[in-house]
């Protein structure tokens, strides 16, 4: 029986190519793991113009080395991937604003071409390397942060409810410049920082690893990022279930609900134990009481305007896209960048159709990471737990993006494919 693959058409290509291939070292998958060290590792620090240009390269190197494979990589995920790109480029055709989304369709690519090749390196052995980087430029960005918290930062924008009696609170934002995606860029260092520290075998690395997780820990909390605090719970939660799962036959019945019960005791105890902090969670339920709450919920309100004018397809990908149809919508003095909410922005960029691809890419990613888990408990194999907590920090991003759209971002967009690299690395498979 003949077998579709989606990129089937590079054969005849390949095959003219692959010589050229094998004489030339400059396309190795070094270099272009280098490349991907340097992105990982100057990440916080760069310009989004600077990141994507680095991208680029990224995303050409994989183009090559794939064009030329003499392989076929094997990976379910590319199918959804694919699929999502193809609906994002008929947003584009019937988009409104079409140059706008084209910008938007652009930067999407680059983030698929990065994850790739993030995905290609981490099936290559790559993943403590990609890793490592990740946690050690995250020490350096969480160093900065204590310092902001300690000894006081200029407010660059007004992130804070002035009536509130948290008006005047130092929120932290290192060198990303904006305390929400700072939270969101150490959301993943946490359950990472906690893997790696148990299974690196390096004493200096395992010491790394945990300061990292406390550093990132306390940098967050110093971010006030409400939906963040939600991610890290979130985070927790699925580590310590996933954990328990994991050394269940080893654990009485009754460790589940325990661990659950005091975990929740220990976490709560330990917020509401910083006046500041339960200032913040409380101002949650607040609704519209809080200005933030009461910002988000006209913001909502104008983008299902928005959905319902266009539910297929929506708009176009991107922000610029966004920027030029939200003022049509918007409500008088409630302008915004984004949606503040990740599966409100998809769809508005992508319509239903789009959103309903992405979760067919999302279930993909978590049922090819259970069964992955499945195999590797039966056989008490060590490597389950970067599985464990690569679903952590998923399970972190995704609660912070339900009501924050800093998951947009290079820096904690760039991290979530990381995890996805290492839940659903690409190999290798039958030759052509």
């Amino acid at each position: 029986m003949l077998k579709f693959h989606p990129f089937s058409w590079h054969f005849a290509l390949a095959s003219r190519l692959q010589h050229w291939r094998s004489s030339t070292q400059l396309m190795h998958d070094r270099l272009l793991g280098s490349v991907l060290v340097i992105l990982l590792g100057l990440l916080p620090y760069l310009e989004n113009a600077q990141t994507g240009i680095i991208s680029l390269v990224v995303t050409v190197l994989w183009l090559v080395l794939w064009l030329t494979e003499p392989v076929l990589p094997q990976q379910p995920l590319l199918l959804p991937l694919f699929v999502y790109w193809l609906v994002a480029i008929l947003s584009v055709i019937f988009s409104p604003v079409p140059l706008a989304a084209l910008d938007g369709l652009i930067k999407l690519s680059l983030y698929f071409g990065v994850f790739v090749a993030l995905a290609r390196m981490v099936g290559k052995g790559w993943r403590s390397i990609l890793v490592g980087t990740y946690l050690s430029t995250t020490l350096i960005v969480g160093g900065y942060g204590v310092h902001q918290s300690i000894l006081g930062a200029q407010e660059l924008a007004t992130w804070t409810d002035p009536t509130s009696e948290l008006a005047g609170i130092t929120r932290i934002y290192s060198f990303l410049g904006n305390p929400n995606l700072l939270a969101g860029y150490f959301l993943p260092a946490i359950p990472l920082g906690l893997v790696a520290s148990w299974r690196w075998s390096s004493s200096g690395a395992k010491i790394l690893a945990g300061l990292v997780s406390a550093v990132s820990v306390y940098g967050l909390l110093n971010t006030y990022s409400r939906s963040a605090l939600l991610g890290l719970v979130a985070s927790g939660c699925t580590l310590t279930i996933l954990l328990i799962f994991w050394w269940g036959k080893k654990l009485p019945p009754w460790a589940l609900p325990a661990f659950l019960g005091g975990a929740s005791l220990v976490t709560t105890a330990s917020l509401l134990a910083i006046a500041t902090v339960r200032t913040r969670i409380f101002s949650i339920f607040w609704g519209s009481g809080d200005s933030s709450n009461a910002f988000r919920l006209n913001v909502w309100l104008s983008v299902l305007k928005m959905i319902q004018s266009r539910p297929l397809l929506g708009i176009g990908p991107g922000n610029r896209a966004f920027n030029l149809v939200y003022p049509l919508y918007q409500r008088s003095n409630f302008s915004a960048l984004g949606t503040y909410s990740v599966p409100l922005e998809i769809t508005v960029e992508t319509g239903i159709v789009g959103l309903v691809v992405y979760g067919w890419l999302l279930g993909t990613v978590l049922v090819q990471a259970w069964h992955k888990l499945l195999a590797l408990r039966l056989d008490r194999d060590g490597e389950g737990l970067w599985i464990i907590g690569s679903l952590s920090a998923l399970a972190g991003l995704m609660a912070q993006g339900l009501f924050d759209t800093v998951w947009f971002r290079p820096p904690v967009q760039i991290l979530w494919w990381l995890c996805i690299a290492i839940l659903c690395p690409i190999e290798q498979a039958e030759p052509r």
